[in-house]
């Protein structure tokens, strides 16, 4: 059991789902930074807030002794904008180096033609008139 565990574990196919899950990771956290550090602050200029802080507040809460709102019920809209963008400009870069990928991959040639010459039909009946002689 413990060998083809590990025959399984080392398919070329895993291996390389387990790095672009890697990749895919660190890249994600390259994208939210991007989005909440120069995305957000462009956008907010335009609601004059913070963008991730941008909220519908549906019930306000009441303020406790620390100053922190308890009980209050909101749309948070600003940060699933936020993320949104983060999976547009992840997707996007995905559909880009999946374009480069396939065209770097060299594309198949296609098998040569048989050599032209007697089909085998005639090469057999060749072969008996020969016998007849």
């Amino acid at each position: 059991m413990l060998k083809e565990f590990k025959d399984f574990a080392m398919k070329g196919n895993l291996v390389d789902i387990a790095v672009g899950f890697v990749m895919g990771a660190a890249f994600n956290k390259v994208v939210a930074s991007f989005t909440g550090g120069i995305v957000s602050p462009l956008i907010g200029l335009i609601f004059n807030a913070d963008f991730k802080d941008l909220k519908y507040v549906i019930q306000e809460g009441v303020a406790n002794a620390d100053g922190v709102i308890e009980g209050e019920v909101s749309v948070l809209w600003g940060a699933f904008l936020t993320n949104v963008i983060d999976f547009i400009i992840v997707a996007f870069v995905m559909f880009m180096i999946v374009k480069g990928v396939n065209k770097m991959k060299k594309k198949e040639e296609p098998a040569p033609e048989a050599p032209k010459g007697p089909s085998q039909e005639e090469l057999l009946a060749e072969i008996r008139d020969l016998l007849k002689k």
